[in-house]
């Protein structure tokens, strides 16, 4: 299961960061996403928008194309 699939409320926990752009990876990573983080979906823009989740503490919106890359479980 992906980040994209989870809908507004629902938690799950990150199992991989498949994120092919390096930059970007470790942008996340610096944001408090990484393996075995609790993550939350706040906020589900419509028509492909990105996608506002929460991460230990914090607030972090997503572009669809990085967040279908994030494994969750």
């Amino acid at each position: 299961m992906v980040l994209t699939d989870l809908q507004q409320g629902q938690q799950a926990v990150i199992t991989h960061l498949g994120v092919t752009n390096e930059v970007v990876k470790q942008r996340l990573i610096h944001m408090g996403m990484h393996e075995g983080e609790k993550v939350c979906v706040k906020c589900v823009m419509p028509f492909g928008g990105p996608l506002m989740v929460e991460v230990d503490g914090q607030y972090i919106c997503l572009r669809r194309k990085e967040a279908v890359c994030i494994g969750v479980k």
